[in-house]
Order: C-alpha cells, then sequence, then structure tokens
C-alpha cells in the first residue's frame, strides 16, 4: 500500500472515533483529510448520539480538520440512508479521497455492509481498530488521556444513571457483564471532549437526561420498541 492515501474518517463524535482517528494519525500509509458525520436534521443533533450540532462544530474547531455532514430526515430509510451517503461518497471520491476509516471493532456484517458499498464508488474502508480486544482498547483510551462522557444508553441495559457519567475506570467497574466495554453492540454512547486529538478541551455543561423510544428495525424482532436514556450536552465558552 503506498503512503499517505487521502482518507477520510467516519465522525460519531464518541471514543472509537477518537482512538480511530489518534491511531489513523499516527500512520503514515494515511493521511487523515477529513471527518463524515450523520446529523438528524429535524432535531439538529448527531444522529444515534442525539449530540448537539452546536457541540460537534466546537469538537472539530478543536480537533482542526475539515468536515461535512449527511443531513437526515427524522426516521431515515434504509434506501434514503443509501442514496445520501451514495452522494456524498461519489463526491469525496471527486475531490480524491481513496480511503474511508471507521472505528467499528468487530460487527462483521457492517463491515460487509461498509465496504460493499464502499466498493460501489471506488473507496478502499479501513477500520483501524477492528478485532482488537474492548476491554483492553478501554482502557487504552482512559490511559492515552482521552476524555469522554457518556450521552446515550439502551434503557434494557443500562440506567438512567449512566448517562452523564465519565467514561472511566470506575464507569468500566459498574457496566453490568453483559455489556460491552467499549459499547460495541450499542449499548451506549458518547461524547469525546478531550485528548490528543484536540488543540483544547471541549467546554460543556450537562442539561437534561430524557427518555426515549424508537420503532424496532429488525422485522423479525418482535420484543417491540428500543428505549435510549440521553443526556443532553450544552455549549459551554471556554
Amino acid at each position: 500500500m503506498s503512503e499517505n492515501l487521502k482518507t477520510f474518517l467516519n465522525w460519531s463524535s464518541g471514543k472509537d472515533a477518537s482512538l480511530a482517528l489518534h491511531y489513523l494519525q499516527n500512520n503514515s500509509k494515511f493521511s487523515v483529510e477529513h471527518l463524515l458525520t450523520s446529523v438528524n436534521d429535524h432535531y439538529d443533533r448527531i444522529s444515534m448520539h442525539g449530540v448537539r450540532r452546536s457541540m460537534l462544530e466546537v469538537q472539530i474547531k478543536s480537533i482542526g480538520l475539515p468536515f461535512s455532514t449527511i443531513e437526515l430526515p427524522l426516521e431515515p430509510t434504509m434506501e434514503e440512508y443509501e442514496e445520501k451517503m451514495r452522494q456524498i461518497l461519489e463526491r469525496l471520491v471527486e475531490d480524491g479521497f481513496k480511503v474511508s476509516a471507521f472505528g467499528d471493532i468487530f460487527l462483521e456484517d457492517l463491515r460487509t455492509f461498509r465496504e460493499e458499498k464502499l466498493k460501489e464508488v471506488n473507496l478502499k474502508g479501513e477500520f483501524p481498530l477492528w478485532k482488537k480486544n474492548t476491554s483492553e482498547l478501554a482502557i487504552e483510551l482512559i490511559e492515552k488521556g482521552f476524555k469522554t462522557i457518556v450521552v446515550c444508553a439502551k434503557s434494557d441495559l443500562l440506567d438512567k444513571s449512566f448517562v452523564g457519567r465519565i467514561f472511566d475506570k470506575e464507569f468500566l467497574e459498574d457496566l453490568p457483564d453483559n455489556v460491552d466495554p467499549c459499547g460495541e453492540n450499542g449499548e451506549f454512547h458518547t461524547f469525546c471532549f478531550d485528548g490528543p486529538i484536540f488543540k483544547f478541551p471541549v467546554a460543556y455543561e450537562i442539561g437534561e437526561k430524557t427518555f426515549k423510544s424508537y420503532s424496532n428495525p429488525n422485522k423479525e424482532d418482535q420484543s417491540g420498541d428500543i428505549g435510549f436514556w440521553f443526556c443532553d450536552l450544552l455549549p459551554k465558552p471556554n
């Protein structure tokens, strides 16, 4: 593989994306020149994580990379999502990008899906954290100085008290045994506000904690709606 491949990272604002960016920035094979984030334009928040766009913008400013967003409707269909994603990918390919990077760790079906879609537009997928032990990754993230806060948690696995907490060793010790240390199965999501990839800490205030229920996208699963706890983060001047 040639060096300095022009790369963009699919940016969720959380800990795994942050560690993936750190890995890529320390690997001469890749030149990370763009971040791409999915945003729900109805709520003006990052998809799944529920973080305000204003918080994302301050975070990106601290990282210091160009970025763009995929603007999604309230409840996009898979077809709508794929079409919007394809339009963005084609634009990035026109700008000379060769690699699309992700913070995924072990979800095989998701990786296969991503790589199939990337192949359609002649992009290569890169997964810097792939198959790494999630317990070890969680400790590595903390010991490298990344600071993250839990902003979303799946309610059938984690109660309200888990959102708004800092992702630290005490948090890891309190996780139930059936929850992955990195939340790789979607158990929780985070917002990273400080660490080696940042020029300055992203200041915030903790806002309201809310519960939201969503229709289960898996038609074969008869367990009903899926509930999540969210912790709002409010921008605070540095």
